[in-house]
């Protein structure tokens, strides 16, 4: 009896030495993989926003203003990085901080849009991931109350890239997102803006052209760059003041208004649509980035200094490289627009000569 239970005593040891070495060996290859992802992890990210690019003249822009819109600027861009800082994707930085300027009256994308020439909203919007170049978009929906989050879940749970009108709508209210009554986007300054070009357009006046310009941008765009160097790109708009039979610009379409590559770089659009379709300018970028071996300031100022300004359309760009280098170029007056690096250095800025 006293060997039966002696060897029943060493085998039961020996087993509990086996069960510790092998819970605490896959606590250290636990703790290895997590290490592992924790180094194989970057410190080198950053994100850029674009509220618009247009005719933001000192004159005519109040301090009350002015104010108004660095500080609208600098909120959006503090919580994409803190997204990012976070170990957040650049695709979540992304849909975050334009959500919040889609909200926000200030911007003409989501709450604030301006109006069509039926005194209608059409939002149109699109995503694009640097990593898998996946994309997704919506065009002229008018009860979705973010469409940037409606052109992910295109890319994410459909074989589509675009969807159009009421077909988006459906797709988004089966996909959980939120549906607001059409008036949730109205707002007096975009009704105002509607009536001043009408009347200039009755009168035939000369004028008219100017007043297109003053009220087609407004467009909200972002780039971000993670901690897992992916790059991602969005850009949201309600398009163009006093637009005509469902006029739809740059900013669904892919390599327009949009563009992402980890190879290259992250692009966002705003200006005069048909001018950014006609030179593909988000991909252009890219492109000579990747062919020619330009940096992104370079490829940005050629693209939008060049080709955009040589066939007479104006606007401007945000981009972000897979290294973290940025571009905020311009043709026109200003842009709204902000930066976030890695270390923490911010940067807000309107005009183009600051």
């Amino acid at each position: 009896m006293h060997l039966i239970f002696r060897l029943r005593y060493f085998i039961g040891l020996l087993i509990m030495m086996i069960l510790f070495y092998s819970f605490n060996g896959c606590k250290e290859s636990t703790f290895n993989q997590e290490e592992l992802t924790k180094n194989n992890q970057s410190e080198n990210f950053g994100i850029v926003i674009h509220g618009g690019a247009g005719t933001m003249s000192r004159k005519k822009m109040t301090k009350e203003m002015d104010l108004i819109y660095r500080k609208k600027l600098e909120e959006v861009i503090r919580v994409g990085h803190s997204i990012l800082k976070n170990g957040g994707t650049s695709q979540e930085a992304v849909e975050k901080s334009i959500n919040l300027m889609e909200d926000s009256p200030l911007f003409n994308a989501g709450k604030g849009a301006v109006l069509n020439s039926n005194g209608q909203i059409e939002l149109d919007a699109s995503f694009m991931n640097g990593k898998t170049l996946n994309a997704g978009a919506i065009v002229g929906v008018k009860t979705i109350k973010n469409p940037i989050s409606a052109a992910i879940k295109v890319m994410e749970n459909s074989p589509h890239v675009m969807f159009f009108g009421d077909g988006a709508e459906k797709f988004a209210l089966k996909e959980g997102l939120e549906i607001v009554d059409p008036n949730y986007f109205f707002t007096q300054k975009r009704i105002d803006e509607l009536k001043k070009v009408k009347l200039e357009e009755n009168k035939m006046s000369s004028s008219i052209n100017d007043e297109l310009k003053n009220f087609k941008f407004g467009t909200v765009g972002c780039v971000a760059l993670d901690k897992n160097g992916n790059l991602a790109a969005g850009t949201s708009t309600g398009g163009m003041t006093n637009k005509k039979w469902n006029r739809i610009g740059d900013v669904p379409i892919i390599g327009a208004g949009n563009y992402a590559n980890n190879k290259t770089c992250a692009i966002s659009a705003t200006g005069w649509g048909e001018f950014f379709i006609r030179n593909v300018v988000a991909y252009d970028i890219s492109a000579l980035m990747e062919y020619k071996g330009l940096k992104i300031t370079e490829a940005s100022k050629i693209v939008i200094n060049e080709k955009v300004a040589k066939l007479g359309g104006d606007g401007g760009v945000i981009g972000i490289d897979k290294n973290g280098n940025i571009a905020m170029e311009m043709n026109t007056n200003g842009m709204y627009r902000a930066h976030m690096n890695s270390k923490g250095d911010i940067i807000v800025k309107i005009y183009s000569d600051e």
